[in-house]
């Protein structure tokens, strides 16, 4: 999972981070968050209390925060409870603490706009359109871009809705289905595309676009006609919806003589369009 061992600081304190590269998300100390929100002497003590006293965090926290290894102050490497930015604003609503607003408008200084944008989704609509139209995409493609989201939350929303909760469970479903569209997994389509932390869909040519949202909206009908549930069951559209992907996008290359998917990313259409615009 690790990349980067950086620390993140607030107000003078240090907090341990990791950055899981699969999902493209930091994971913060949480026992290190807690210490800053309660000041407490012994936030790992304080911690444990907590979840003794509140049963629903303490089922949050098992099903959705995973243990990472992480330095210790004498520099030695220990497994800790670790969350995502999503994760603490949970953690943050359970302990009164007057660093709690603080402490969300850090995340939000550090990178982390989802904060704001769960109690908002409008101003996360707005970030996206304007990061898109500076990096030069047509209002066709932003349109295209923005639909695709839609499809992909509607997707998200029925597995939540039926047993499929945890983050990793939805990249192991997201994979299967570009992997049976495409013939590529998520990491391998990247690859192909130079990219390291950037999302994979902000740099897809429009129809690759396309074809994910197809291979996705199929997913979520077939799996809504078979009434899946849980991460085995939901496989199997995963994989169905991939393959009517994957056929329409086969007859459209047989037709075109050109391959759906591109090697092709942001930065260098973004630099074509400058070049072009060079020579006129």
């Amino acid at each position: 999972m690790q990349k980067d061992k950086k620390l993140a600081i607030f107000e003078g304190q240090q907090i341990r981070r990791v950055w899981d590269e699969a999902k493209e998300l930091w994971y913060f100390s949480i026992v290190d968050i807690v210490a800053v929100l309660t000041e407490s002497v012994n936030p790992t003590d304080y911690l444990k209390k907590l979840r003794k006293r509140d049963a629903e965090l303490a089922i949050y926290l098992g099903t959705n925060c995973p243990q990472v290894a992480m330095f210790t102050e004498t520099g030695k490497k220990r497994k800790t409870l670790a969350g995502s930015p999503e994760h603490l604003l949970r953690i943050i609503q359970s302990i009164p603490s007057k660093k709690a607003e603080p402490v969300r408008l850090w995340l939000a200084k550090v990178g982390y706009e989802r904060i704001e944008e769960m109690s908002d989704p409008e101003k996360a609509l707005n970030r996206s359109r304007d990061y898109w139209q500076k990096m030069g995409r047509s209002k066709a493609w932003i349109q295209q871009r923005m639909m695709g989201q839609e499809i992909r939350n509607k997707l998200t929303d029925y597995w939540k809705n039926n047993e499929v909760a945890r983050q990793d469970e939805y990249a192991i479903l997201t994979n299967i289905i570009h992997q049976e569209w495409s013939d590529l997994s998520v990491k391998e389509h990247k690859s192909l595309k130079d990219l390291k932390t950037e999302n994979l869909r902000d740099h897809m040519s429009d129809a690759e676009l396309v074809f994910t949202a197809l291979a996705e909206l199929s997913t979520r009908q077939i799996a809504e006609t078979m009434e899946t549930k849980g991460l085995e069951e939901n496989k199997i559209p995963a994989k169905k919806g991939g393959r009517i992907a994957k056929n329409a996008r086969l007859e459209l290359e047989q037709k075109t003589g050109k391959k759906v998917v591109s090697g092709n990313n942001l930065r260098f259409l973004s630099e074509r369009k400058k070049s072009k615009a060079r020579i006129k």
